[in-house]
């Protein structure tokens, strides 16, 4: 059930009180207060924690529009040059370490990493001492390991190196004792975490949502390409495309709702339209995906199936323009809403044009739709991030395989052409080249199949293209985002350089 990443309504406090008791007779029921120990006293309240460490997974909602307002795929457009400002700086490079969409980011993985230390510090032996043992927990514990590697993946992703730990929850006590992890033993950890998940994790989900073995593989051989670890990457990889995954023969049906946890689906995260949440002061926090209603049209009036949005995360014309002739996925990604409205005079459209860096274009896969919103219709639409598509891990194999120490072209060709017959319903388009031209082939390929999707600027950075790429970008600086400036200053964190 899409619900299953609904916060579990777990929390944990550490209580200090006085008491007129003497001090070894008195415990904080006292006063009716809530410890640590009174939570993992059985296998409901450790799978309810575990639902918990999938909730901060919603509230990274930002990430996958930053990854192309940062790069040649979108602008950040909006209603004017400080509307979500924060957004504006990441576009035009300006963004300094006050920026509120990166301090969420921070703060949301970290909270997931918090929950996921809780439970492995208790993994064991409950707080109390006491071992709570039950069928299915050691899959329910490669659940978790999966998602601690998530929630540094992508911390590593946008800051470099990173604080670490594992071993237990953090309190705020520790805040001054954090240090920078350095990247490589982050990504230690990661690839750790993830070779824990696959060794328990079941090759199906008992519910839509949950991981499993193949999405832990999927996103190793992801992880380990971004080192540039491609011989290990192509082994991995292999697993997930030997498995059941096929890809949805019609490109467009993967992004409608009923398109959600199909067969192309190797991971979402999920989320619901069944809150009545009216709360804006955490509009990104689960309620819905929030990213859904930013790429929406403004002012957008008539009977066409779309609602309105707040014209943010324009597609470029320079991706538009990316598509070859014949290619499908072009109008599934980009709307050009003045050849829709011709198209369609039946749905009497009108719309206000895009106030600020109008390209006349909208995120078609994410862009709002009537009906798949309740409560603050804002804040809670229903649309999944499809975070690892069936399609990616081919083309993740293609470069693994195209790259490895000893390459085999003809293999990366084949998932490289499996893409491109889908996109142009023909073997009229394969691609016959090899070696480097080939390479670029490949990473041409994943702007096309991923656009919107929030992968672009950390190809551009991992394969060093962005400093030619992209107007604005300095080398040395922009490959990695500021740490949050309250961590700089509390946690007294080195700053990225020249931030």
């Amino acid at each position: 059930m899409k619900n299953i990443l609904k916060i579990a309504g777990v929390a944990l406090f550490l209580i200090t009180s006085q008491s007129c008791k003497k001090w070894l007779d008195y415990t904080p029921h006292d006063d009716f207060q809530v410890t640590d120990l009174d939570y993992l006293k059985s296998e409901n309240d450790y799978r309810t924690m575990g639902v918990s460490c999938y909730t901060p997974l919603q509230w990274l909602n930002q990430a996958v529009p930053i990854g192309d307002i940062a790069s040649d795929n979108s602008v950040t457009g909006g209603e004017s040059a400080s509307d979500v400002l924060g957004l504006q700086q990441i576009d035009d490079f300006t963004l300094t370490a006050n920026n509120d969409y990166l301090t969420e980011l921070w703060k949301s993985a970290y909270e997931g990493i918090n929950r996921v230390n809780y439970l492995t510090q208790y993994k064991d032996k409950n707080p109390g001492g006491i071992a709570v043992d039950f069928s299915g927990k050691d899959v329910m514990y490669g659940e978790i390991y999966f998602l601690r590697a998530y929630y540094y993946y992508t911390l590593v992703r946008f800051f470099g190196d990173v604080p670490l730990f594992t071993d237990r929850r953090l309190t705020l006590g520790d805040s001054k004792t954090l240090t920078r992890t350095p990247k490589a033993d982050v990504y230690k950890q990661i690839e750790a975490d993830l070779n824990s998940a696959i060794g328990t994790l079941p090759t199906s989900a008992s519910q839509p949502g949950r991981v499993t073995k193949y999405a832990a593989q999927a996103l190793l051989g992801k992880v380990l390409i971004y080192q540039q670890k491609f011989d290990a990457a192509a082994t991995v990889l292999e697993n997930v495309i030997s498995g059941p995954f096929t890809l949805v023969s019609n490109f467009g049906d993967i992004f409608l709702q009923s398109g959600e946890n199909g067969p192309e689906s190797v991971f979402e995260i999920q989320y619901s339209n069944l809150s009545p949440y009216y709360n804006w002061g955490g509009a990104t926090r689960g309620q819905g995906n929030y990213a859904v209603q930013q790429c929406g049209i403004r002012g957008l009036n008539g009977s066409s199936p779309y609602a309105a949005g707040w014209s943010t995360n324009l597609p470029s014309t320079d991706l538009a323009k990316a598509y070859e002739a014949g290619d499908q996925r072009k109008d599934v990604t980009v709307l050009d809403i003045e050849a829709y409205k011709t198209a369609h005079p039946e749905f009497n459209i009108s719309y206000q044009v895009a106030p600020y860096k109008n390209t006349g274009l909208y995120n078609q896969k994410y862009l709002p739709r009537k009906g798949e919103t309740s409560g603050q219709l804002e804040l809670n639409y229903l649309n999944n991030f499809r975070t690892i598509r069936f399609a990616e891990v081919l083309l993740l194999a293609a470069e693994a395989y195209n790259r490895s120490a000893t390459p085999n072209d003809a293999k990366a060709q084949t998932y490289l052409n499996r893409v491109r017959q889908r996109a142009f319903k023909d073997n009229l388009h394969n691609i016959t080249l090899t070696g480097t031209a080939l390479t670029n082939a490949i990473w041409n390929e994943r702007r096309l199949e991923l656009a919107m999707e929030g992968d672009r600027f950390f190809d551009l950075v991992r394969i060093g293209k962005a400093a030619s790429v992209l107007t604005g970008f300095k080398q040395n600086k922009h490959e990695l985002f500021p740490i949050p400036q309250d961590e700089v200053d509390i946690s007294k964190l080195k700053q990225n350089d020249g931030y």
